[in-house]
C-alpha cells in the first residue's frame, strides 16, 4: 500500500517506535530508524526489517535535543533513501516529581525531546512533502496530551503542546496533500512498562498479574494494554488513502482512559 514511500520514525530502536517502523515496513516503506542503543542490536534490527520486508533501512543516531542533528536526520533520509514522505515523531522521555521538586534540567530535557524535536523534524520534512504533494506527519502524543496526572508536569505539558502543534500543522498543510495527526495511547505494554509492573509486584509483595491489573485499573476502564503492534496498525491507517481527509485529529487508543 505504501510501496516506495520513505518513513522517518524517531525513537524507533525499541518499543512503540519499533512497532510503528515494523508496521510501515510491512506495507513497503523504506525506513529511517533513529534512537539510542547497542550498535550490534541496532544493526540486527536494521537487517531484520530489511530482510523480512524487502525494504531499504537506514539508521540515524541523531540526538533529539539538537536541532542540527534533527535536520541532518531528515537530510539523511532524503539522500540515502530518496525521500521523507512520512514522519513519525515518537521519541520521548519521562520524569516524575512534584512541581516544587521538579529538576529544571529534567524539565528542559523532556520539553526538548518530547515537544521541540517534533517541531524541528516537521519543519525540516514539510518542504520535501509539499514538493511531492503527499506527506504524513504522525505525532505520538499520549492520553496525557488530553488529560493530566500529578507529578508529570513536563510530560503532560509537552504532550498537550504536541496535540496543539498537530492542529497548527494540519491547518497550514490542509491543501498541500500533507496530513498531520496525533496518536494518544494509554498504557502500552513495552519492555519498559513490563519492568514497571515487575517492580511494583516486588515492592508490594503481590503476584505479577495483580500488579499488571492494578496499574491499568488506576487509569483505564478496559483492563487491557495497548501494544506497539496496534499503534503501528493505526499509524498505517493514517498513511492510507482512506485517511486522506483526516487531519488535525488526536486519536485515542487508550482503553477508555479519557472517556471517563
Amino acid at each position: 500500500m505504501l510501496q516506495g514511500k520513505i518513513a522517518i520514525v524517531t525513537g524507533s530502536t525499541s518499543g512503540i517506535g519499533l512497532g510503528i517502523a515494523t508496521a510501515l515496513a510491512a506495507e513497503g516503506c523504506g525506513i529511517l530508524l533513529n534512537g539510542f542503543g547497542d550498535k550490534a542490536e541496532i544493526e540486527r534490527i536494521k537487517k531484520k526489517l530489511g530482510d523480512e520486508h524487502k525494504v531499504r533501512v537506514a539508521y540515524s543516531p541523531a540526538d533529539m535535543t539538537k536541532p542540527a542533528d534533527i535536520r541532518g536526520m531528515v537530510k539523511l533520509a532524503v539522500d540515502e533513501l530518496g525521500g521523507a514522505d512520512i514522519l513519525v515523531n515518537n521519541a520521548g522521555i519521562q520524569h516524575v516529581a512534584p512541581v516544587v521538586d521538579f529538576p529544571e534540567d529534567r524539565w528542559d530535557a523532556v520539553i526538548a525531546i518530547n515537544l521541540s524535536a517534533a517541531f524541528h523534524a516537521a519543519k525540516a520534512a514539510l518542504p520535501h512533502m509539499t514538493q511531492k504533494g503527499w506527506g504524513r506527519i504522525i505525532n505520538i502524543a499520549s492520553a496525557h496530551g488530553l488529560v493530566a496526572s500529578g507529578e508529570k508536569v513536563a510530560y503532560v505539558t509537552a504532550k498537550h503542546g504536541l496535540v496543539g502543534m498537530t492542529k497548527v500543522i494540519a491547518i497550514e498543510a490542509a491543501n498541500s496533500g500533507v496530513t498531520c495527526n496525533a496518536i494518544c495511547p494509554g498504557w502500552v505494554l513495552t519492555p519498559l512498562v513490563q519492568k514497571q509492573i515487575e517492580a511494583r509486584a516486588a515492592a508490594q509483595g503481590i503476584p505479577y498479574q495483580q500488579a499488571h491489573d492494578d496499574l491499568l485499573r488506576e487509569k483505564q476502564p478496559m483492563l487491557q494494554y495497548t501494544t506497539p503492534e496496534k499503534i503501528g496498525g493505526l499509524a498505517v491507517f493514517l498513511c492510507s488513502e482512506a485517511a486522506s481527509t483526516m487531519t488535525g485529529t488526536a486519536l485515542s487508543i487508550d482503553g477508555g482512559w479519557v472517556a471517563q
